[in-house]
């Protein structure tokens, strides 16, 4: 048997073009990689798990049953409550201060357009020209004590502002679709005394001439039952109509005094309701 020298295997030693080749070939590979931007990783398509839809939620004071049909979003329901009659938004009585540096910066007006206050740092003369007011330290005594009489003015009719605010009647509106049932009880029961003293007061006029209509009507009582005022919001169409309404409820009053727990809650009760004399000469609300 030939025996095979190991040296004939050798294909000969490592020249210096070889690792020349070997080096531009793992350069050129490293820049292909960097070019074209090749990354290894996993790929997901799926949206984060952690985004939320957004909310517009109005705080609300009062609780109460939930309305049929929301018009904002709260912590409590607001069905029948409020102290107004239009539909808004509530408010703060005193709205919060934007930070200085959130504050929009407003655009100076030009000095012939300049609108001067009671205490602005600028006084406006017959021919429109500004006159800037002199230093303090140019004022003299009689000018330091008539500007201190007017700021004490100024905080007297705020303080007068502020106690007439605190001192305004509580007042609470109700309808046909409240559900809370200190409201709901009061109010069926008045509607029940209007509608019989209605119907046995029945317009003339309407039975004579066939006179028909849907008014709605709102009655704002004091706490002794008593017809603070009434509002026609929405007329029949015939004025005789319109006039029975307010005569028919005029003729029921007095009513219960309120209740304890209405007391606590109100000064003034506003009832709002649609009446309807139909053609079978019947008053009834809705």
């Amino acid at each position: 048997m030939q025996h095979l020298n190991p040296s004939a295997l050798d294909s000969g030693p490592v020249t210096a073009t070889d690792r020349l080749a070997l080096t531009l070939f793992f350069a050129a590979v490293m820049h292909a990689m960097i070019i074209l931007g090749i990354t290894f990783g996993t790929h997901d398509d799926k949206p984060p798990e952690n985004t939320l839809p957004t909310l517009d939620i109005t705080v609300a004071n009062r609780r109460t049953p939930p309305p049929e049909e929301a018009e904002y979003l709260a912590q409590t329901s607001q069905e029948g409550g409020g102290n107004i009659a239009e539909k808004v938004r509530p408010q703060q009585a005193l709205p919060e201060m934007a930070p200085a540096q959130a504050r929009p910066q407003q655009p100076v007006p030009a000095p012939t357009q300049v609108v001067t206050a009671e205490y602005s740092d600028t006084r406006i003369t017959q021919d429109k020209t500004v006159v800037p007011e002199p230093d303090p330290e140019e004022l003299s005594a009689s000018q330091l004590i008539e500007r201190s009489l007017e700021m004490v003015n100024l905080s007297e009719q705020i303080s007068e502002s502020m106690q007439a605010y605190a001192r305004r009647p509580r007042q609470i509106y109700v309808s046909a679709r409240t559900r809370e049932f200190k409201y709901a009880n009061y109010m069926s029961e008045w509607v029940r005394k209007v509608e019989r003293v209605g119907n046995l007061n029945y317009p003339d006029v309407a039975r004579r001439e066939g006179l028909s209509g849907k008014l709605l009507l709102d009655v704002a009582l004091n706490p002794d039952g008593t017809v603070r005022n009434i509002s026609v919001l929405r007329p029949s169409g015939h004025a005789a109509i319109d006039e029975a309404a307010i005569r028919i409820v005029n003729l029921a009053a007095p009513f219960p005094p309120f209740p304890a727990d209405i007391r606590n809650e109100a000064d003034v009760l506003h009832i709002t309701r649609t009446w309807e004399f139909s053609t079978t000469n019947r008053l009834q609300s809705h």
